[in-house]
C-alpha cells in the first residue's frame, strides 16, 4: 500500500475501536468529528496529503526497494549525509506546513520506529530480546504508512532520585503475568501525546529501571483491548479559525494511560525481563540522534514562525524603529540563526554506526534541545512584550459580523492594516502565547526532551573535554 492520503488515514482513526474518556465520559463514534480532535485530525491529514501533491510527492516520499510503492520519507533508512539532507528537507516541509505547531506530526514516531529497526542488532542473542519483532513493527509501518503516539513516562507518584513503589496494585503500568499468548500489562503510563489519535502505541521503559517487571518494550494496536486514554481537559478554544487560529487547528491531546491486564501478544514484544536492554537499548541505538534531528528540525521552523509574528506585529504597530525592539526582534534572529547552525553542523558531522547506517552526530544536537527549552518562554515574551495591550483588547469573529463592525474598523485598525486584519494577528499571537493553548506550548517546549537540568547535566557528561583540558596541562607542564 505504501503512502497514504488524509481521507484513508481519517477512515483509519474512525474505524479503530479506541477507549477514548474525556471529561468524564467515553467517546463514541467517529473520533475526527469530535470538536475536541477534529481541526487536528483534518491537519493531520492534510499532511498525508502533501504525499501526493505533484510538485512535492518526490521531497516527501522515497520508492520501496520491494514493492516500488511510494513510501513516507520520514521513514527512510539514512545510508548517506545526503539522505540525511533529504529527511531534513522532508520535515521542514510538513512543519511548514504546520508552522511547527505540531510536536507529534508523524514524521517524528516514524523517525523513532526507523531508528529503533536500524539499530535492532544491538539486542541480537540477549536475553528475552526480540530484534526481529522490531523489524518486522518497522516495516509494517512503512508499508501501510502508520501512525504512533509513544510512553516513556511513569506516573509522578514520588520525584525524589530514588522511589521504590510499594502499593499491592501496579501503579506504573508492568507485567504482572506472562503465558504462552504474550506478556500482560497493569498499571499506567504517561504522557502520550495525541494518544487514541494514532494507529499504535510505543510503549518503552527506559532509564532507571531496576526491576524485571517494569522492563518491556512493545508496539500495540491503539484499540487492545482492556488499553483506556484518559484524556486532560481539551485547549480547543473553539472551532472558529478567526478566534482560534491555532488550537482550532493544532491542539494535541495529551492523555494518561491505563493498561487494564493489557495482553500483548510474543509477535509484538520487542523485550520483556531485561532491565539491560531497557536502560541501555536506547541509548546504544540511533534513537536521540535521530528523534533530536527531527525536533530540533520542527523547533526551526517554529522559530521562523514566532519571528515572522514578531516583525508584523512591530510593522502593524509602527514600533520597529524602536532600538528596544529591534534588540528585542534580533534575540529571535540570533536564536534561529543558533538552531540552523548545529542542526547543519550535525548533518556535516554525521557518520556510519555499527549497523551500516548514516547517525547525525549527537553533540550539536544536545546542545540545540538544551538552547531552546530556554529561548522559546523568552520568544513568547517578547511577542507579549510587542503586543503590550493590544493582545487583551480582543474582539470576536462574531463581533465583526455585528452591528459593531462599524465602530471596531474605526478603533482598532493598525498603522499598515485594517481593524479586522489587525485583530486578526493579534488573535494569533494571543492563542500562541497566552491562551491555554499557548501556555500548553511554552510547557511542552521546556519539557519536550526531558528535565532541562538533566538535558544539561547529560550534554556535560557527554561532552568531549579532554582534549582542550589537555591544552590546559601541555602549557602549564601539568603533572598528571
Amino acid at each position: 500500500m505504501g503512502a497514504i492520503n488524509g481521507k484513508e488515514f481519517i477512515e483509519r482513526m474512525n474505524r479503530l475501536n479506541k477507549e477514548i474518556w474525556l471529561d468524564g465520559e467515553r467517546l463514541e463514534g467517529d473520533i475526527s468529528e469530535h470538536p475536541a480532535f477534529r481541526g487536528l485530525i483534518q491537519s493531520k491529514a492534510s499532511l498525508y496529503d502533501l504525499q501526493f501533491d505533484s510538485t512535492l510527492k518526490e521531497k516527501l516520499t522515497f520508492l520501496s526497494p520491494e514493492t516500488g510503492e511510494g513510501i513516507g520519507l520520514s521513514y527512510l533508512q539514512p545510508l548517506t549525509k545526503e539522505d540525511l539532507k533529504r529527511r531534513r528537507e522532508m520535515i521542514e516541509i510538513w512543519a511548514r506546513h504546520t508552522n511547527g505547531l505540531m510536536g507529534r506530526s508523524p514524521d517524528y514516531m516514524n523517525s523513532v520506529v526507523m531508528a529503533f529497526a536500524s539499530s535492532a542488532l544491538f539486542l541480537k542473542g540477549s536475553e528475552n530480546c526480540f530484534p526481529e519483532n522490531i523489524i518486522s513493527l518497522y516495516e509494517r509501518a512503512k508499508n501501510q504508512d502508520l501512525s504512533f503516539t509513544h510512553t516513556f513516562i511513569t506516573p509522578q507518584v514520588n520525584r525524589s532520585q530514588i522511589y521504590f513503589e510499594t502499593s499491592k496494585e501496579p501503579i506504573a503500568a508492568k507485567i504482572v503475568e506472562k503465558n504462552e499468548n504474550g506478556i500482560i500489562i497493569k498499571g499506567a503510563r504517561l504522557l502520550a501525546t495525541q494518544g487514541g489519535l494514532t494507529d499504535e502505541v510505543l510503549v518503552y521503559s527506559a532509564g532507571g529501571v531496576m526491576n524485571e517487571t517494569d522492563a518491556y518494550a512493545f508496539s500495540i494496536p491503539s484499540d487492545t483491548e482492556g488499553l483506556k486514554f484518559i484524556c486532560r481537559e481539551s485547549f480547543v478554544g473553539g472551532k472558529s479559525s478567526f478566534d482560534y487560529p491555532l488550537s482550532s487547528r493544532y491542539e494535541e491531546m495529551d492523555t494518561i494511560l491505563v493498561f487494564d491486564h493489557v495482553l500483548v501478544p510474543w509477535e509484538r514484544v520487542f523485550f520483556y525481563e531485561n532491565v539491560g536492554a531497557a536502560n541501555d537499548f536506547m541509548l546504544k541505538s540511533s534513537f536521540h540522534n535521530h528523534a533530536y534531528h527531527q525536533a530540533i528540525t520542527r523547533q526551526t521552523v517554529k522559530t521562523e514562525f514566532l519571528l515572522g509574528l514578531a516583525e508584523t506585529l512591530a510593522d502593524t504597530i509602527n514600533v520597529y524603529g524602536y532600538q528596544h525592539i529591534q534588540e528585542k526582534l534580533s534575540e529571535i534572529i540570533i536564536g534561529l540563526e543558533t538552531m540552523k547552525a548545529l542542526l547543519l553542523k550535525s548533518e556535516e558531522e554525521a557518520a556510519l554506526d555499527e549497523c551500516g547506517y548514516m547517525r547525525p552526530s549527537l553533540i550539536p544536537l544536545k546542545v540545540a534541545s538544551n538552547v531552546f527549552p530556554k529561548i522559546y518562554p523568552r520568544f513568547s515574551e517578547i511577542i507579549q512584550l510587542i503586543g503590550a495591550s493590544g493582545m487583551i483588547t480582543l474582539p470576536t469573529e462574531k463581533d465583526f459580523a455585528s452591528p459593531l463592525k462599524k465602530d471596531l474598523d474605526i478603533y482598532l485598525k493598525g498603522s499598515s492594516k485594517h481593524a479586522e486584519d489587525r485583530v486578526k494577528l493579534f488573535r494569533l499571537a494571543w492563542d500562541l502565547t497566552m491562551s491555554s493553548f499557548g501556555t500548553r506550548q511554552t510547557q511542552y517546549e521546556r519539557y519536550f526532551f526531558g528535565d532541562p537540568v538533566r538535558l544539561s547535566s547529560g550534554l556535560y557528561q557527554t561532552y568531549p573535554k579532554e582534549e582542550y583540558c589537555k591544552r590546559i596541562k601541555d602549557m602549564l607542564d601539568l603533572k598528571e
